[in-house]
C-alpha cells in the first residue's frame, strides 16, 4: 500500500482556536482523523506530523524519503518564506502536493509567492480541511500513475 505523510507546519497546531474566520474551527487532530479515516478508504498508508521549526519540517521531509511514497505540505507561512524546505523536496524526489487551508491568493500580497509551489506537483487551497481530502486524492491518482 503506498504510504503518504501529511506535513503540517508552524501554527497549525493552533487550529480550530486560531483564526477560526480565517481557518475554520476544526482542529489539528480532527484534520489527521479524517487523514487516517480517508486513507484507509482509498488505499493510503498515512502518517502525520507537525512542527513549528523549520529544520524539524526539513528533517521529516528528508526522513520520507525511502519511507514515504509522496509528501502532502502544509507549510503555513514557511511557504512564502522557506527555501530550505523547497531545496528539501527537490532533493528527496518525492512527489509533493503543497495545501493551504484558506485561499493563500485571495489574502495579503506576500502570500501568493511560494518557493513550495516550484517544487510541488501540484497545489490545493481554499478549501479547509476538505483540501487534505482532495491532495490525498490527487496523490494517490499520481503514485498510479507512475506504477
Amino acid at each position: 500500500m503506498p504510504s503518504v505523510l501529511i506535513l503540517n507546519g508552524p501554527n497549525l497546531n493552533l487550529l480550530g482556536t486560531r483564526q477560526p474566520e480565517v481557518y475554520g474551527t476544526t482542529t489539528l487532530d480532527d484534520i489527521e482523523a479524517l487523514c487516517a479515516h480517508h486513507g484507509k478508504a482509498i488505499g493510503l498508508d498515512v502518517s502525520c506530523a507537525q512542527s513549528n521549526h523549520e529544520g524539524a519540517l526539513v528533517d521529516a521531509i528528508h526522513a520520507a524519503r525511502g519511507l514515504h511514497n509522496g509528501i502532502i505540505l502544509n507549510a503555513g507561512a514557511y511557504t512564502h518564506t522557506s527555501i530550505a524546505l523547497m531545496d528539501a523536496i527537490a532533493s528527496v524526489e518525492l512527489p509533493t502536493i503543497e495545501l493551504h487551508l484558506s485561499n493563500v491568493h485571495a489574502r495579503e500580497e506576500f502570500r501568493h509567492r511560494s518557493y513550495i509551489a516550484r517544487v510541488a506537483i501540484g497545489v490545493i487551497c481554499g478549501f479547509g480541511a476538505q483540501g487534505y481530502v482532495l491532495a490525498m486524492d490527487a496523490l494517490k491518482a499520481h503514485l498510479s500513475h507512475e506504477v
